[in-house]
């Protein structure tokens, strides 16, 4: 039994996240094709995550320590860490503030 779960069944479930991936990816693509107004929209908002990027990209050191260094994380690898986790700040700091937008507004109407 052991042997089935620990071969077959880290199979089974590759094969069903394969499955997985390719209906989150492909089905909305499909979809978008009918709407292409949706397509644009989705487009401008990975477009604005990209500009989010970039300024946490530069706002990010690339600064590295001995320990680091010892688990292989160069200055590249350090700034790209600290770009995501800039990225991080700044998208929960604006999904936030548009929270208390929404419910200050809702409460205002």
């Amino acid at each position: 039994m052991e042997a089935f779960v620990s071969q077959g069944g880290l199979i089974i479930s590759y094969i069903l996240f394969g499955i997985a991936l390719v209906g989150a990816i492909v089905l909305p693509i499909i979809k978008a094709f009918d709407e292409p107004k949706q397509l644009v929209r989705a487009l401008i908002a990975v477009g604005l995550i990209g500009v989010v990027f970039l300024i946490s990209w530069g706002i990010a050191g690339s600064e590295t320590t001995e320990m680091y260094t010892e688990k292989g994380v160069g200055e590249g690898l350090s700034k790209v860490i600290g770009s995501v986790l800039i990225m991080m700040y700044l998208l929960s700091g604006i999904a936030i503030l548009g929270i208390v937008y929404s419910e200050v507004t809702k409460a205002v109407k």
